[in-house]
């Protein structure tokens, strides 16, 4: 009996896609199965899975609906007890989905567990290790660009990696599956949160290897989509999770990691495009959904809290460390 479903979203992925789905065949692990949400490809991706792989459970999306639509489409038509995300630009090691696997069945209070991401053109040194987010409403990789070997221990994390991490399918029908007015961004730290608030773990897991090549669907690191959708995702992000007296409690530095991101991208030369990001959150929350205040909560809310002001100093010594 399957255990677990790998839903891979692509979108114009063909040269990653191979060697992405020749690394699952290697899998020790074999109570899984592939199932690929394509959202719309034209560049033979969908012919090519049909051709080379019938066994895999193949979604032709009609447009590209973005990462939410399309991962909340193959969570939607798994069965399986657990969900692996799982990038198009990654190469996973043999034992990466067992260990996965292993490691989120030690707990029904584990939501997700993020794998040990290692960068595909540099294998000394991290993508990501679980993600952090931060009470001046940043949210970043942890480890990204320092050495591989320095994360080999579990931890708990704010939230899973949605490039490459498993999921807990039940807990989803809790707390609700990726949002989709979020399209791209931040829609693994929304959820991630939401599981939180809920009273679940986020985990991180080192023997679980993958190997990232990284935006390779939006092109680069940064971009005008990429900048603009990540700022109005931030608006959302805070607004959705954080009931009205929280809000009111992290105003100043909400406030100032607006405006030092604002400055940093006026330097990159995408300022402007950043401002109309945040103008659109704030002129579209209304479509937001809000997680609903419970006070049975209230004890998870603190430990966030705290936790939101911790990862802010992470943040600063993971900024020096990659910066040295």
């Amino acid at each position: 009996m399957e255990k677990v479903t790998v839903v891979i979203p692509n979108y114009n992925g063909i040269e990653y896609l191979k060697e992405c789905l020749k690394s699952l065949e290697k899998q020790n692990f074999r109570e899984f199965s592939v199932l690929i949400v394509d959202n719309h490809s034209q560049d033979g991706s969908p012919e090519y899975v049909k051709e080379h792989y019938p066994k895999i459970r193949l979604y032709e999306m009609d447009k590209n609906y973005g990462f939410s639509i399309a991962v909340n489409k193959g969570i939607r038509e798994s069965r399986t007890p657990y969900v692996i995300l799982l990038n198009n630009d990654t190469v996973t090691e043999a034992d990466y989905v067992g260990e996965l696997y292993r490691h989120i069945s030690r707990s029904k209070k584990i939501f997700s567990v993020s794998s040990k991401m290692v960068s595909y053109h540099d294998r000394n040194l991290m993508d990501d290790a679980g993600d952090l987010y931060s009470v001046a409403g940043w949210a970043f990789q942890r480890g990204i660009g320092q050495p591989a070997e320095n994360f080999d221990q579990p931890c708990e994390v704010f939230s899973a990696c949605a490039g490459a991490a498993i999921y807990r399918r039940s807990v989803f029908k809790k707390i609700g599956l990726f949002d989709e007015l979020h399209f791209a961004y931040l829609e693994d730290i929304d959820v991630g949160y939401r599981a939180r608030i809920a009273g679940y773990r986020n985990e991180y897991c080192p023997t679980a290897v993958v190997y990232h090549v990284g935006s390779a669907t939006s092109g680069s690191k940064y971009n005008e989509f990429k900048v603009r959708l990540a700022a109005r995702n931030s608006v959302y992000l805070n607004y959705k999770n954080m009931p009205d007296w929280q809000l009111v409690l992290n105003a100043i530095p909400l406030c100032a990691g607006l405006l030092v991101k604002y400055l940093f991208f006026c330097r990159m030369g995408f300022g402007g495009t950043y401002r109309e990001g945040i103008a659109e959150g704030f002129r579209t929350l209304d479509r937001c959904r809000r997680v609903p205040f419970k006070k049975k909560n209230l004890g998870n809310y603190f430990l966030i809290e705290l936790e939101l002001i911790k990862n802010t100093f992470l943040y600063m010594k993971d900024y020096m460390e990659r910066h040295r």
